[in-house]
């Protein structure tokens, strides 16, 4: 999945996360099959160990301490549907809110009246500025520990299509009109990604 698929945010230089990361040798980009098993891995012993962790580390914690552009080489690549894939795009949704406060809130306000559901869903607060796009991202992301997955994942879908709507919203004619339907549409298509790897969790049977 690439980051484009979201939004246009440099990604920091960070170290490798800690741990048995032995096999990173062996994912070679001439080896697809091998880097999609690895990126797997990563990304279920992510989500088990912020789960088992009694101190309550998540990905904001791993995210601001230890990183993840290394593993990201790996996870952005794999389908908004797939379990390091939906980490990804949960990644860069806080890295966008936190970098593009602003504009994330935005395109929320403009969108959150045209998906009222998704609004509900999605946990939006009541003020909708770039303090609390900030906050509700890491909410999203702290709730892949603190609750229930698939939530965390329905979550982030539904403020996907928010941003989406608010994109089509503000779309002027021309060339940016164009690229910012464009974005919407990748969006839409994250959200659809984000929504099965949903139930794909309470199916016990994503990977």
């Amino acid at each position: 999945m690439p980051k484009e698929v979201l939004m246009d945010i440099p990604r920091p230089l960070r170290p490798l996360l800690s741990g048995d990361m032995g096999r990173w040798e062996e994912a070679t980009d001439d080896d697809p099959v091998n880097r999609m098993e690895l990126a797997q891995i990563t990304a279920r012993t992510v989500v088990d160990a912020g789960r088992d962790n009694q101190a309550g580390t998540d990905l904001v914690a791993l995210a601001d301490t230890v990183g993840l552009e290394t593993l990201a080489q790996l996870w952005r690549e794999q389908p908004a549907d797939s379990l390091p894939g939906a980490l990804w795009a949960l990644y860069l949704l806080r890295t966008w809110c936190r970098q593009q406060g602003d504009e994330v809130a935005r395109l929320f306000r403009a969108g959150r009246a045209l998906a009222p559901v998704d609004e509900v869903v999605a946990g939006a607060p009541e003020i909708a500025g770039p303090v609390e796009m900030a906050e509700l991202a890491d909410a999203v992301l702290t709730g892949i520990y603190d609750g229930d997955l698939a939530v965390a994942l329905e979550r982030a879908a539904a403020f996907f299509r928010i941003v989406a709507a608010g994109r089509d919203l503000l779309a002027t004619e021309g060339e940016p009109g164009a690229l910012d339907r464009q974005r919407a549409a990748r969006n839409r298509s994250c959200a659809v990604g984000l929504t099965k790897a949903a139930q794909a969790w309470h199916d016990g049977t994503l990977q």
